[in-house]
């Protein structure tokens, strides 16, 4: 089975607290130890600390530090001031059997400060809508390259489409899986500027999609010709930008198997299915099986931001 690495942002449990209702001046907890109508706020000076994960077959882990277990608990649904819901997951971090951490993972505008009505708690749509934030996407717009080299806007594919694959030529979409998301955080999409890895318009994809590139010269001294690279990896605020605000709809590309395909004339992953995204997916759906493309992926402590999308775009043509 494929295993993946996600990068989320969450907040510490006592940065949330309920500051009116039953449980008035206790930190975020468990599910069972919510009550519906508790008034939370998140501290004034709290920050969302990264929280790098990896899938297993068990379930997720840890990638840094203790690797400890982290479950997902729930999807809580908080109302602002002003009556707009806001959809948060309830993570919590195990060791030996026993809670030694839970997070808030917003999957929308939670700000400090601001008073948020808890009015649902959710725990059977968790590993669906962590599932949802997990996968990596080509944003609406985005053209993909199709089997007999015509170019397609991502949201008018369908399964049965027959798309240009780097590694099998053409191969058959399986699924297509569409999720509307709020463009802060993490979840905020990565715009690749025309040319700045030779794509022929505009890319924007998810933070932790994964681009491939063939370098014809190791300029990032990863020891290899070919390399995976997250989009979130790219930013330097010139030619590769995060785009913060409003929402952005998100295409998902599901094969029988893990590809890298084209996108406006670039080679990206196409979507994977792994222990995690699974739930996201149509009910039966397998989980995609080890390719060797999955292991030229870079770590983030080989890559200067600043310069990798400069290296790699000389890499690939020098």
């Amino acid at each position: 089975m494929a295993n993946n690495q996600i990068a989320i942002d969450v907040f510490r449990a006592e940065d949330v607290t309920v500051t009116d209702g039953v449980l008035i001046g206790e930190p975020l907890g468990f599910a069972d130890e919510l009550v519906l109508d508790d008034v939370y706020t998140l501290a004034q000076k709290a920050l969302p600390m990264p929280l790098d994960l990896a899938t297993e077959e068990t379930g997720l882990r840890r990638r840094t530090g203790t690797q400890n277990a982290v479950h997902l608990d729930c999807c809580l649904t908080l109302m602002a001031p002003d009556g707009t819901t806001h959809d948060a997951l309830v993570l919590v971090e195990e060791s030996d059997g026993l809670a030694v951490a839970i997070y808030l993972m917003a999957l929308g505008d939670i700000v400090p400060d601001r008073r948020y009505r808890l009015v649902g708690i959710a725990r059977e749509t968790a590993t669906r809508r962590f599932a949802e934030a997990a996968a990596g996407s080509f944003a609406r717009g985005t053209r993909i390259t199709m089997g007999d080299g015509r170019m397609q806007a991502v949201e008018t594919l369908a399964p049965g489409d027959l798309v240009l694959t780097r590694d099998a030529g053409k191969q058959a979409l399986r699924h297509v899986a569409q999720a509307t998301m709020r463009a802060t955080g993490r979840f905020a999409p990565v715009f690749i500027t025309q040319g700045a890895l030779h794509n022929d318009a505009d890319l924007v994809l998810r933070p932790d999609h994964r681009i491939f590139v063939y370098q014809r010269s190791d300029l990032l001294g990863t020891g290899q010709a070919e390399v995976l690279i997250r989009a979130r990896q790219l930013v330097n605020d010139t030619t590769v930008l995060r785009r913060r605000g409003g929402y952005v709809d998100y295409f998902q590309l599901v094969f029988d198997d893990h590809h890298i395909i084209y996108a406006e004339g670039i080679a990206a992953e196409s979507h994977l299915v792994d222990a995690t995204t699974q739930h996201a997916m149509p009910a039966g759906a397998a989980l995609h099986r080890h390719r060797p493309h999955m292991d030229y992926e870079v770590r983030d402590s080989l890559i200067d931001p600043a310069t990798a999308a400069a290296l790699l775009r000389r890499a690939s043509t020098s």
